[in-house]
C-alpha cells in the first residue's frame, strides 16, 4: 500500500466533525474562549493542529450541549415558555461585542446591536424556518439568522442597505477572497507611489490622476479634497475591474465604508463640513487596510455560515407589497418617524456608487426630511400610521398564522410631540388581526445608534412582540 501523507491541520468542519458537534456549536465555543483560537492560513481560514483538535474533542466529551427542540403550534398557550425565557434577558447586553463577523464590515447609522435577533430568532423559530428583516438596513438580523441555520429574507428600499447586505451574507470563494487581498497590496503600493511623488511636488512631480469615473464635481467638490477625489475614482475603477461579481460587490462595499470618512463631512450623523487633514495617498491606503479586514470577516462569517441556508434580499419598498418567500419569523428595526434621513447621511456613497439617490428619498418611510417639511404635503403622525397599516395588510399573508413579528422601536418627537411608537405600530398590527403577546424593554447603550439630537435622541425602546392570526400564507 503506497505511502500516504499524514495529516497535520484540519479545518473548523473536519474538528466538529472529530469532536461529535455541530459546526456553530465549535465557533461559540471558540468566540466564548472555553477552546484556544487556532492559527489561521493566509485567507483567515482557522487551521487546527493535532494538540488543539485533541483539546476541542476532550471539550466536547466533557460537555453536554444543548440542542434546540422546540416546535411551535397554532395555540397561543403553547408558546408561553418562549415568551417567558425572552423575557428573563437582560436586553441591555451592557457591554457585549457587536462588531464580529461580518457585523463591522460597513458602518450604519441607528443599527440595532447583533445580540437582539439572535436571541428572538433562538426561541421564535427552529432550524430550517426563514427569518424576514422587512427593514434590512446593513443586515444584522440577515447575519445572525444564517449563523443560527435558517433561511434569511431581507427587504430595504435603499440600494446601498441591499448591497451592504448581500455582501455580508455572501460565502466569498477562496479565489474570490484572494483577488480582495491582491486588490489591497496594488491599493498599497499605489499610495506608496502617491505619497512620496506628493513628497516631491516641489520638484515638479505631477499630481496623481485617475482614469475612473467620479461623480459631477459640482455634486461633491465641496466635500472632498481634489486629491482624494482622484484616489476613490482610482479605488472605484480597481474595485469595477474584479471578475468575481461577489469580490466586485465587497470591494465596492469596501468603498463605500471609508467614503464619509476620507470625506468632508463631519460623520454619518453629522452632516457638517470640517478639515480632516486627508493627506495624499490616505485614501487609498485606508481602502487597502478595509479590504484586507472585510476578507478576515467573510472567511469567518464562511465558517459560521452553512451553503444550504439561502439569503435573499430585494431592493424594494415594502410598501409595496413585495413577493418574499413564506416567512415564519419577522424581526426588524422600522424607521422612526421623524428621527433620521438615510438618503442624506448616505448621498456621497450612493454618488460615488451610481446609485438611484433621490427616488430612494422619495420612498424612504420616517425620514426627517418629509416630518420637517413645513408645507401642505408634510407628513406627519397620521402618515406613519397610514404606512404602518399598509404594511400589516401585506404582512398578515407573508408570515405563518399564529407566528411572531418582532419590532424594535422606540419614541419619536413629530411636531413637537412625543410619540409612542410602540403603541402606534401595534394599534396597526391590530387591525389586522395581529396580537399584541409581549413588549420588552431596554435601556441603550449611549455609542449603539444615534439619531438628530433635537428630535431623535432616545434612551429606551421597546421589542413589541406581535402574534400574527389566522392568514392566507401557507
Amino acid at each position: 500500500m503506497p505511502n500516504q501523507e499524514l495529516k497535520t491541520t484540519y479545518t473548523t468542519a473536519e474538528v466538529a466533525d472529530r469532536a461529535g458537534v455541530h459546526k456553530d456549536t465549535l465557533l461559540r465555543w471558540l468566540r466564548a474562549g472555553v477552546v484556544a483560537e487556532p492559527g489561521r492560513d493566509r485567507h483567515g481560514w482557522r487551521l487546527f493542529d493535532e494538540a488543539q483538535l485533541a483539546d476541542v474533542v476532550r471539550y466536547a466529551s466533557a460537555s453536554t450541549t444543548p440542542i434546540l427542540t422546540s416546535s411551535f403550534s397554532s395555540q397561543s398557550s403553547a408558546l408561553g415558555d418562549e415568551i417567558k425565557r425572552l423575557q428573563g434577558i437582560d436586553w441591555d447586553f451592557t457591554g457585549a461585542k457587536t462588531d464580529y463577523l461580518t457585523h463591522g464590515l460597513h458602518p450604519y447609522p441607528a443599527k440595532y446591536i447583533p445580540q437582539i435577533p439572535n436571541a428572538l430568532i433562538q426561541e421564535l423559530s427552529v432550524t430550517g424556518e426563514t427569518v424576514g428583516d422587512i427593514f434590512c438596513g446593513s443586515g444584522t438580523t440577515l447575519v445572525e439568522a444564517l449563523t443560527l441555520k435558517r433561511h434569511a429574507v431581507g427587504v430595504d428600499a435603499n440600494p446601498l442597505a441591499c448591497l451592504i447586505s448581500r455582501v455580508k451574507t455572501s460565502l466569498l470563494s477562496e479565489d474570490a477572497l484572494g483577488s480582495l487581498l491582491e486588490l489591497a497590496s496594488h491599493a498599497d503600493s499605489l499610495a506608496a507611489s502617491i505619497t512620496a511623488s506628493a513628497e516631491r511636488g516641489l520638484f515638479g512631480a505631477a499630481a496623481f490622476a485617475s482614469k475612473g469615473s467620479r461623480p459631477p464635481l459640482e455634486e461633491i467638490g465641496f466635500w472632498f479634497e481634489a486629491h482624494v477625489i482622484e484616489e476613490v475614482a482610482e479605488a472605484k475603477l480597481l474595485a469595477a475591474g474584479l471578475t468575481d461579481e461577489a469580490a466586485r460587490d465587497a470591494a465596492f462595499v469596501c468603498l463605500s465604508s471609508i467614503i464619509v470618512n476620507v470625506s468632508k463631512q463631519d460623520s454619518d450623523t453629522r452632516y457638517v463640513r470640517r478639515d480632516k487633514n486627508i493627506g495624499p495617498g490616505d485614501t487609498l491606503r485606508r481602502y487597502a487596510r478595509t479590504l484586507k479586514d472585510a476578507v478576515r470577516r467573510l472567511a469567518e462569517f464562511a465558517d459560521m455560515r452553512e451553503p444550504r441556508f439561502a439569503s435573499n434580499v430585494l431592493c424594494a419598498s415594502v410598501l409595496d407589497a413585495p413577493n418574499v418567500p413564506t416567512l415564519d419569523l419577522v424581526v426588524c428595526s422600522p424607521p422612526y418617524p421623524n428621527a433620521f434621513s438615510y438618503h442624506l447621511y448616505h448621498r456621497t456613497r450612493m454618488l460615488w456608487l451610481d446609485m438611484d439617490q433621490p427616488t430612494f428619498k422619495r420612498e424612504e418611510i420616517g425620514s426627517h426630511r418629509k416630518y420637517s417639511s413645513k408645507g401642505k404635503n408634510a407628513a406627519t403622525v397620521y402618515t406613519f400610521s397610514a404606512e404602518m397599516q399598509s404594511i400589516f395588510r401585506w404582512l398578515k399573508s407573508a408570515l405563518r398564522p399564529y407566528r411572531f413579528a418582532c419590532f424594535v422601536v422606540g419614541d419619536s418627537t413629530v411636531g413637537g410631540q412625543r410619540i409612542n411608537n410602540a403603541d402606534l405600530i401595534s394599534k396597526a398590527a391590530e387591525a389586522h388581526g395581529f396580537r399584541r403577546v409581549a413588549d420588552l424593554e431596554r435601556t441603550m447603550q449611549a455609542n449603539k445608534k444615534a439619531f438628530n439630537p433635537a428630535i431623535g435622541r432616545i434612551k429606551t425602546e421597546t421589542i413589541v412582540i406581535l402574534q400574527n392570526g389566522t392568514g392566507s400564507a401557507n
